[in-house]
Formats: structure tokens, sequence, C-alpha cells
């Protein structure tokens, strides 16, 4: 018996991560209701990758759902076995599959360094958003880094940014370093407003960087 789980209006990836929560679970077969199609995408991405046959219901122009149903071997002719008359095979969505998803085994060690406030170059809110989202799914996620390095104009995300920063605390509490450059603070004022992570230097996030296998610069 499948049941469902309602993600519509939830902002990416949080669908995903609901979807990932019911797959940890054990959950075989459990559809999700999503209300556009960049979601059904993604989801679909997902599943692909984690050994699901997955059928779509589109009941309209805002509403879907996703249904998730183990197989064996995915993509193998058992696909879409299960599924009602009425769903809809998704086919191969964005090239993820079993054959390309990196095992993390495979991607070694890294750090993230966040150098601004938000992600990329455009409307300031979006970029603070997009980083808020960003850190949200690090700490959801198996995969973490061994650190965050916060320099620059970054150093105002564990100090003014209440939601990533309680992203971080739970990165931190998984055992990720988070270093934030102690010359930012002092020529930001936010010396006395560091909320999350340990008050660093230059040569110690150097180090940090030197010590893992890659670095992401967001």
């Amino acid at each position: 018996m499948n049941n469902s789980i309602d993600a519509r209006g939830k902002a990416c990836p949080i669908p995903v991560i609901m979807a990932k929560k019911e797959a940890d679970k054990g959950n075989k077969d459990f559809i999700m209701l999503v209300d556009n199609r960049a979601a059904v995408e993604n989801l679909t991405r997902f599943g692909k990758s984690g050994g699901f046959d997955i059928a779509v219901i589109e009941r309209g122009e805002d509403e879907f759902s996703v249904r998730f149903i183990k197989s064996e071997k995915a993509g193998s002719d058992s696909a879409g076995k299960g599924a009602t008359p009425e769903e809809k095979r998704i086919g191969e969505v964005g090239g993820l599959n079993d054959d390309t998803a990196v095992s993390r085994s495979k991607r070694g060690t890294w750090a993230v360094f966040i150098g601004r406030e938000g992600i990329g170059d455009g409307d300031l809110e979006l970029g603070s958003s997009l980083m808020q989202m960003y850190l949200y799914t690090l700490a959801q996620g198996d995969d973490i880094p061994e650190y965050i390095l916060f320099m620059n104009d970054g150093v105002k995300v564990p100090t003014k940014n209440d939601q990533a920063i309680e992203h971080l605390k739970t990165l931190q509490d998984k055992g990720v370093e988070i270093l934030v450059c102690g010359t930012c603070l002092n020529f930001y004022n936010l010396a006395g407003d560091l909320a999350v992570g340990t008050v660093s230097n230059m040569y110690d996030i150097a180090g940090a960087m030197q010590a893992v296998d890659k670095v992401i610069t967001l």
C-alpha cells in the first residue's frame, strides 16, 4: 500500500529531500504530490538514480503525482510494474541514472569556500535565499564537507542569515569544521555577532583548503 507525501508549495530542493527520507526509511512504494514540472523532473532524476521506477499522473496544470516504485533493476522490463493504467511512464530526464551517480568514496574529501553573502552576482535577496537552500541541502544529506570556510563578504552568512545559521549548526553537529575569517569579521564590524563556527585566520583557512581533495567555491 503506497502512501502520499504532500510537497506542494515546497521550494526546490525540499521535495527531493522529502522523497529521500522516504527512500531512506525503506519505503518501496510511495507518491510525492507536487505543483510544478521542475519538481517532477527533479524527483524523476532522484528516483532513477536510486533504483526506483517512476510513474506520473498529471492531474492539472499545477498538480502532479509522482509515484516511486522500487524495482530490482531500474530501467528493466519491470519498469512501471504496479503503476495504474492512468500513470504515464516518464523517460530519462537529465541523464542521471545508476551509472552516472558517483559514489561518495570516489568523491574524496572536500570543502566549501564562501566568499560572498549570497550565491551569484544577481539580486542579493535571491542570492541569500539560494545560500540558505544550499546549506539546507548539505545539512539534510549524508555527503558533507570537511570544512566550510567563510571570508570577505561571506562572513555575513554565519552572523546575519538566521536560517543559514541553523543549517550551519546542523552541519557543525555532524562534524563539519566551520572557519570564519577574523579579519573579515572585524572589517564588517561583525566580530561580536558570530553565531556559529570558529574565528580563524588565513593560515588555518589556507591549510584547510590544502588538506582536502577539492574545494567548491560559491
